[in-house]
């Protein structure tokens, strides 16, 4: 007889795969093609990996399908918090994009992302990250307490 601890719930696990993930990225960021909706996810996962530190990284990548789980912890986080705008300067800079495709990238995959997540650790990955990552979630901007 195994005892499961109260404190310790299951961990959560993927809900749908990988190549339905794509989907309703690319069906959200209107992309003409899987590969292109695939390159794009890739790339704010992996930006995502360098900001998010914690349980919120760890109990999001068991959220998510195993192939897009990689990508956010392919990156070691870089000390170096950026707000929602910094983080999508800094993405263009590093794929050549201007700043309106790639925030419109962004918002296409952290929709999704925030659908499978769920509400509370949504919430949680948004008030650890600095200010400007709730739009990019698809959220109104939350007002911290002062």
């Amino acid at each position: 007889m195994t005892l499961l601890s109260p404190l310790a719930p299951p961990a959560p696990t993927a809900t749908v795969t990988f190549d339905q993930m794509l989907e309703k990225v690319r069906y959200e960021g209107a992309y003409p093609t899987r590969r292109h909706a695939e390159d794009v996810v890739r790339r704010v996962l992996e930006a995502l990996g360098r900001q998010l530190t914690g349980d919120e990284r760890a109990e999001l990548a068991a959220r998510l399908p195993q192939e897009a789980a990689s990508c956010l912890a392919s990156q070691i986080p870089t000390g170096r918090p950026l707000t929602g705008w910094g983080f999508v300067k800094d993405l263009a800079e590093r794929t050549g994009g201007t700043p309106a495709t790639t925030r419109w990238d962004t918002g296409s995959v952290l929709g999704v992302i925030a659908r499978l997540a769920g509400d509370d650790l949504t919430t949680r990955i948004i008030r650890q990250l600095p200010d400007g990552y709730a739009l990019l979630f698809g959220r109104a901007q939350l007002v911290r307490a002062a």
